[in-house]
């Protein structure tokens, strides 16, 4: 354990190092200066699974233990409240007789209403690998789907429901990511989920989702209309240039965001670590097909946008609006933002660490533009603290 804390606070501590890179990719003209950039804990990979919710909140999380002054990183298990979740999205479908989505995507307010119920472990207590180097759930998805869909096709038998689909279900999940946890020692103590996570400071009833999408009243709250959002969590929903003023701000105060967006457009491009979006979108080209669950860099993407600044494409809010209600915009990935930058150019960009491994330049981060925020975002999750005045004005906070 020692080791791994030690390897932790290596990368953890020569973070900013690798940001003495200041390009996307090799052969890049783009040039980007540092405005913010905070702290946070070693990119990971979610490898062959469909879990960036997780991977996404959790590190958001750990670099809000390190705003609230912890002395070192804690490294929180993504698979313990992957495990969590399960337990209650399969619950849920079951009571709903299947009408709604049971899958392996989630959404940020998951791993709060985790932390809330069940607590968290750190990840050296539980990695969820399971005696495997890299995660893959799909035949464990499967065989979870496989419980709930029999359970719902046999609703209404004379003999109802027994407890005995959960005892198959956990079986299950104790297979492909590990025993639950009730126990554990960790630097010298005995926890529980719950009171290691009482021991971490934050109170999740501080954290908020704010979106903007105008099918639904602006400065109230409402439900975000994807398939993932199955514990129906709500959102706050402002104008677009809110939403990129509360950002802009949170990061200039020390606040790092969770970003939920569309990575499926040409422009989102990982391998070059850049995402845009041309004024003339032709001008890429895509070769293959990006995986289903984009847990992984995707298509080759091709074009010149991405080794030097072009013009993009004018966001507005009504051309936001039209490809959700279009689906063209989807509901793909979560990451976090940790950092503003801006270009040659004066052009500001989102430093976004993500969890596909660090097989690019930035060392798994990618910068975006504002405009691609401005299209793409389906929603941030951040401390209210960090919501600026003007828009809690508008919100009534």
């Amino acid at each position: 354990m020692k080791k791994t804390i030690s390897l932790i606070l290596t990368v953890w501590m020569s973070s900013s190092v690798l940001f003495a890179q200041t390009t996307n990719t090799e052969g890049s003209k783009y040039q980007f200066k540092k405005i913010v950039h905070l702290d946070a804990t070693p990119v990971q990979s979610q490898g062959q699974t469909g879990t960036c919710w997780s991977f996404s909140a959790t590190s958001f999380f750990e670099s809000e233990i390190l705003r609230l002054g912890a002395k070192q990183p804690v490294v929180l298990s993504e698979m313990y409240v992957v495990r969590k979740a399960y337990e209650m999205k399969a619950d849920k479908y079951i009571r709903m007789d299947g009408k709604i989505n049971f899958g392996e995507g989630g959404a940020f307010h998951d791993v709060p209403l985790v932390i809330e119920k069940y607590g968290i472990v750190p990840y050296e207590v539980y990695t969820g690998l399971n005696g495997s180097d890299r995660y893959n759930h799909g035949a464990m998805f499967e065989e979870l789907n496989a419980v709930v869909t029999d359970i719902v096709s046999r609703l209404g038998a004379p003999e109802g429901i027994t407890d005995d689909w959960k005892r198959k279900f956990n079986s299950m999940l104790d297979r492909g990511i590990g025993k639950d946890v009730e126990t554990f020692e960790y630097n010298g103590t005995r926890y529980t989920p719950k009171s290691y996570a009482a021991s971490l400071g934050l109170d999740m009833k501080n954290y908020v989702s704010l979106t903007s999408f105008t099918n639904h009243p602006m400065y109230s709250q409402c439900m975000l209309e994807i398939p993932d959002n199955w514990a129906w969590g709500m959102s706050y929903n402002v104008a677009m240039d809110d939403l990129v003023e509360v950002t802009v701000a949170a990061l200039k105060n020390g606040y790092t965001i969770a970003w939920g967006a569309d990575v499926s457009e040409s422009g989102f491009n990982f391998r070059n670590g850049l995402a845009i979006v041309p004024a003339d979108p032709s001008m890429i080209e895509v070769q293959g097909k990006d995986d289903k669950r984009f847990n992984d860099a995707g298509a080759e993407r091709k074009s010149n946008a991405f080794l030097e600044p072009m013009k993009e494409l004018n966001i507005t809010q009504e051309l936001r609006q039209q490809a959700y209600d279009n689906k063209t915009t989807t509901d793909d990935h979560g990451m976090q933002i940790v950092g503003l930058y801006q270009d040659q150019n004066g052009t500001r960009y989102f430093l976004v660490k993500n969890s596909w491994g660090t097989s690019n330049l930035p060392k798994g981060y990618l910068y975006v533009s504002e405009n691609y925020f401005k299209y793409k975002t389906i929603n941030i999750y951040l401390h209210k603290d960090a919501v600026p005045s003007s828009v809690k004005n508008k919100l009534k906070w």
